[in-house]
């Protein structure tokens, strides 16, 4: 599998994961369904009497304050988005539908290895349409106090992704690669959410983090990692920051040709950093592969994808 494929893919049959929703601490399924060229990735909640599609795109998250959340959290909202989000875009899949039963996605493990797994079992099956790939042309930046982040003309894809913590357990840790699917998935995919005991206490005094756990959570306390595994890797704290950068970023609509960097972001910085780059039109393109022709540019408040999920008049 290489990083630019000349045509879309979707998955190669149909698969049902379950679990439970970390905040609520509720089970949770989805079913991600293949889906022909040009849908992107949509969630739709199952739960409901009118089923409606959410796609999964920069200008439909609601929150980023403990996770990203996609549409209306009090109607068809889909929460904890980005660990899925973040294998899909790793490993090269451009559409899939994802039916979900309830408002959040199943935690898992807290990383994206079970995705990864599955999508591996699964397979993958390429469309009869080139990929389209959005092209950052100029840097765009935004900044937060003292954190900041940037994404950058690239040949390829690249994430420099930079944490700073007080505890020593952290402290400063830097991420840097290009991402392949390889690399997502060796480097990256297992690599889980973490959090400070005193703030999980806090979170489950306020009805969130009910289901967090050792099993799906890397839990600090003291200056010490809980966990009696320990981590996966010395820095599994700044790999995990990537992944959520990989899964937040591919709400772009389409995946990017740059680099993203970041210094203390989150998914809010994450998402401010789509936000910034919609806003001038001029600071990128989307092209076609394999010849990376151009087919047209978004304005501002239009969809980073519209050209791939519009009809196909090509």
């Amino acid at each position: 599998m290489t990083t630019h494929v000349d045509r879309q893919t979707t998955l190669a049959e149909q698969v049902t994961l379950t679990g439970i929703g970390v905040h609520s601490g509720k089970p949770a399924s989805i079913t991600l369904v293949p889906a022909d060229a040009g849908v992107g990735i949509v969630f739709m909640r199952t739960d409901q009497d009118s089923a409606a599609e959410v796609p999964a795109l920069w200008d439909k998250v609601s929150a980023t304050a403990l996770c990203t959340v996609l549409g209306d959290p009090t109607k068809d909202g889909i929460a904890t988005v980005e660990h899925l989000m973040a294998a899909l875009f790793g490993m090269g899949i451009d559409n899939v539908i994802v039916e979900i039963d309830g408002p959040e996605m199943p935690i898992m493990d807290g990383s994206s290895s079970v995705f990864v797994e599955t999508i591996e079992q699964v397979g993958l099956k390429k469309l009869d349409r080139g990929r389209r790939y959005l092209k950052i042309k100029k840097s765009v930046r935004v900044d937060n106090g003292g954190a900041w982040c940037e994404l950058h003309p690239h040949e390829g894809t690249k994430f420099d992704i930079t944490i700073d913590f007080e505890t020593p357990v952290i402290g400063r840790q830097q991420y840097v690669s290009e991402m392949t699917p390889e690399v997502f998935r060796d480097d990256l995919s297992r690599a889980r959410t973490f959090g400070n005991v005193k703030d999980v206490e806090q979170l489950w005094k306020m009805g969130f983090a009910l289901g967090s756990s050792l099993e799906n959570s890397v839990a600090i306390s003291d200056d010490k990692v809980l966990n009696p595994e320990g981590t996966r890797w010395p820095d599994e704290f700044a790999r995990h920051k990537a992944l959520d950068a990989v899964g937040d970023l591919a709400l772009a609509g389409l995946p990017f040709l740059g680099m993203y960097r970041s210094y203390k972001g989150g998914h809010k910085m994450n998402h401010s950093i789509l936000v910034k780059l919609f806003e001038d039109p001029s600071a990128f393109e989307i092209v076609e592969a394999p010849a990376f022709r151009q087919v047209g540019q978004v304005g501002k408040g239009g969809l980073a994808a519209a050209a791939a999920f519009g009809p196909d008049v090509s």
